[in-house]
């Protein structure tokens, strides 16, 4: 199964997302969600509350909202409550916000981006350029990360080649390598927006 994280942008707020290929399925961290409809400092608590309401209401919706590891603000990976579009769409339906229906746009606009991107897969790179952007990466910056995907690609393809598998194999070339380069491993390595 292959997933990749991203961060995406509404209104100039985080989405921490994740793309499932095996399922074809978007999910998103429901407390960046709801930390945008509702605008609370306490998102987590709101969070907390509302699945306690929706159980309470009989809703079947909090029984299946699953949990993915994704970015946290310190860079960590971390268990987090996640919801595809579909439970996304009656989640938001539960929240009273006057940013539900824009939210709503925004997240068929995501949908159609992906249907577009399998399409024209270079769209990927284009959206890739747009999103640092707006993150306030430096161009410099985002044609060096572009490249090392494309170099790290290469590499992890001739590893494939040799016989070895992704995971710990893959993960014990990666610190070998880093650690000889930065003289640290890549879990110390903070990357600047310089």
């Amino acid at each position: 199964m292959t997933k990749q994280d991203t961060i995406k942008i509404f209104e100039d707020k985080k989405v921490r997302t994740l793309w499932d290929d095996e399922q074809e399925k978007w999910y998103f961290s429901i407390i960046d969600v709801i930390e945008i409809l509702t605008q609370t400092d306490r998102p987590r608590k709101y969070w907390s509350d509302l699945k306690a309401k929706l159980k309470k209401e009989g809703s079947e919706l909090s029984e299946k909202i699953g949990q993915l590891k994704l970015k946290a603000e310190d860079g960590k990976s971390r268990m987090t409550d996640v919801a595809d579009t579909e439970q996304l769409f009656r989640l938001i339906q539960s929240i009273p916000s006057p940013k539900a229906e824009p939210f709503k746009l925004w997240l068929a606009q995501i949908a159609s981006e992906r249907l577009d991107e399998m399409q024209d897969p270079e769209l990927t790179i284009d959206r890739a350029l747009e999103q640092y952007l707006r993150l306030g990466y430096s161009e410099n910056w985002i044609n060096q990360r572009l490249k090392s995907i494309e170099i790290r690609k290469e590499l992890t393809d001739e590893w494939k080649k040799r016989g070895l598998k992704e995971g710990v194999q893959f993960a014990t070339l990666t610190d070998i390598i880093t650690k000889a380069w930065a003289d640290k491993p890549p879990k110390n390595i903070k990357y600047s927006k310089v």
